[in-house]
């Protein structure tokens, strides 16, 4: 998989130089919203203890955001080659309720959230089928910055506790992965766009988990 993902990424390159020139070549900025998940064996354990708890214990998407740059390379009128690189934030977040007759009343409860950031370096190819409108895709190479374990926890309202835990050492370094939306140019330079990212690699450096990172993303860009 790693070799067809860096053959990709090398066709995308080169095709520029053959038929774009340095004049055509546009810088932009692009930034927006996250929802981050996992997905596999992790969130299927996290579905049992759902079950077992009678609904006490949820999964969520850890909301977050992605910011950064990119280049707009035309290779023909519609087609256009787009490398950058972006901070993003992923990961998943756990909540749950305390559950016993002593403890009902405290209404006691608590949240784990992964928090997972990473430098996401995509090479994406843009299709322009109808004025503006377009779809895109390709591969991704996101990095890892940091990843900790955040968690919560408190009553009537209010936290007791609230402390972050370094998970750094468990978490693979690198994440392959494919991305693909649609989207929406204006004649201003203004991108709108929502897509999503699939992890190909496990979260996890071992592989036990069987899980991967899965993003959903709605972004706002610019082209100067």
């Amino acid at each position: 998989m790693k070799k067809i993902f860096y053959l990709f990424a090398l066709m995308l390159l080169a095709a520029p130089f053959y038929k774009a020139s340095a004049q055509n070549i546009k810088v932009g900025i692009k930034g927006g919203f996250n929802a981050a998940n996992w997905e596999g064996n992790a969130m299927n354990n996290f579905q049992s203890i759902v079950q077992l708890s009678n609904g006490y214990v949820n999964t969520e998407m850890r909301p977050g955001f992605h910011a950064g740059a990119f280049l707009s390379v035309p290779v023909t009128s519609f087609l256009t080659i787009e490398p950058g690189a972006y901070y993003s934030q992923k990961g998943i977040r756990l909540t749950g309720q305390l559950s016993s007759q002593t403890l009902d009343f405290l209404d006691v409860r608590a949240t784990l959230t992964n928090r997972a950031e990473y430098v996401d370096v995509p090479l994406l190819a843009k299709f322009f089928v109808a004025d503006g409108f377009h779809i895109y895709g390709g591969p991704q190479m996101s990095f890892l910055v940091s990843n900790k374990i955040n968690v919560r926890a408190g009553a009537f309202g209010i936290n007791v506790l609230n402390t972050n835990i370094n998970f750094d050492n468990q978490i693979r370094k690198t994440d392959v992965g494919l991305v693909g939306g649609v989207g929406y140019r204006f004649a201003n330079g203004l991108n709108l766009s929502g897509g999503y990212d699939y992890g190909l690699n496990t979260v996890d450096k071992g592989g036990n988990l069987n899980t991967y990172n899965r993003v959903i993303k709605v972004s706002m860009g610019f082209e100067f």
